[in-house]
């Protein structure tokens, strides 16, 4: 139990960055305080920007905003379960033989630890974490881009990266993002964008990776349209908003949870 009001705002934010989101019934019974307390609480947590409040009164992390950039080993245990189950989804999409491509994240470089096992297979990256990972696989073929090294994301961006896809033929990419709305889906960098939308180019097939964090985000720079987009596999149906404009976008939604490896919406 915490023992004042900073050490509970804490535990809660932590809470929040693992499991996404919290009720205000879930928030009083393991935090052991009353609803007012966790309301003020979840008030003064949304003005760091860190939290948004939800109808009800609970509260999701991230931001509406365009919040910081948030460093990869800062993000990697942030709704880790959901995570894996969307990378193990997205693993069973691929077959022998096939030319993936990933470019770098969380989620995918998780996709990238269920794809070690597997044979015959091409993985192009521009992520060097994700390129280690596979290093000491002997039955896949990796391909690493060059470019400079963004340390925040160990992804490998600018002229030299765009340069090095554009002979390449990529059967099915999985892009991470780090915002989904109507509008298409976005990053914080301009320079993943840019190599993002070159491996695109490169792709016979595209599908956006993402968990319920991400969705109804906007971050600073445009990656692609919904309708740029072959499918996308995320951790739970997005919200009726952003459901509709990718139905109206004709992507396929694959949901990964524990009660269902797919969507209603899914062909």
């Amino acid at each position: 139990m915490a023992r004042n009001k900073s050490e509970r705002q804490e535990q809660e934010l932590a809470y929040l960055e693992r499991y996404g989101s919290i009720s205000l019934l879930e928030m009083t019974e393991k935090f052991d305080c009353s609803e007012a307390t966790a309301r003020r609480d979840l008030e003064e947590l949304e003005k760091t920007g860190r939290i948004i409040r939800t109808m009800g009164g609970g509260a999701k992390y991230g931001s509406n905003g365009m919040s910081r950039e948030v460093p990869f080993h800062e993000k990697q245990s942030a709704l880790f379960r959901e995570k894996e189950a969307i990378a193990d989804k997205a693993a069973s999409l691929v077959e022998e033989g096939d030319v993936i491509g990933l470019t770098g994240g969380t989620t995918t470089f998780l996709i990238a630890k269920a794809l070690k096992k597997r044979s015959n297979i091409t993985v192009v990256t521009n992520a060097v974490n994700i390129a280690m990972e596979l290093a000491d696989s002997e039955e896949l073929q990796v391909v690493l881009t060059g470019g400079v090294l963004r340390n925040r994301s160990y992804e490998l961006c600018g002229p030299l990266a765009e340069q090095s896809v554009k002979a390449l033929n990529i059967h099915l990419m999985f892009m991470g993002v780090d915002g989904v709305t109507g509008q298409g889906v976005s990053t914080y960098s301009e320079l993943e964008a840019n190599i993002a939308s070159q491996l695109m180019r490169r792709s016979g097939r595209t599908i956006a990776v993402f968990d319920r964090s991400k969705v109804g985000k906007s971050s600073l720079f445009h990656v692609a349209s919904l309708n740029e987009l072959h499918a996308c596999i995320t951790d739970e149906l997005p919200a009726e908003s952003t459901l509709q404009a990718l139905k109206q976008a004709n992507v396929e939604v694959y949901t990964a949870n524990w009660s269902s490896n797919h969507s209603p919406l899914e062909g």
